[in-house]
């Protein structure tokens, strides 16, 4: 596979991939965007956010999120060794 810098292979997640390092121990872990979405109160806050927020829909801006080892998915920030590795690659 092609290696990419993090400018490239970011561009490639805005246009849908997943993207992996190539770097990476973990077998499976890969990375994508996550468009905006909302949903009901009820669904993602604890009782103490719930009384302030009350009904109103909860907006998630677009993020990043990871795939982890175990299958279950995170919010991702790319690390300073992330953002400046050339090991990146689109993943099926």
């Amino acid at each position: 596979m092609q290696s990419l810098d993090f400018s490239t292979a970011l561009y490639e997640v805005k246009g849908g991939a997943k993207i992996a390092r190539q770097g990476w121990n973990g077998k499976g872990l890969w990375v994508a965007l996550s468009p905006g979405f909302k949903v009901g109160a009820e669904r993602i806050f604890s009782e103490p956010i719930k009384r302030a927020v009350g009904d109103d829909l909860g907006v998630f801006r677009p993020y990043l999120m990871m795939r982890s080892v175990d299958g279950e998915f995170v919010p991702w920030i790319a690390s300073q060794s992330d953002l400046l590795a050339d090991d990146w690659e689109v993943v099926p």
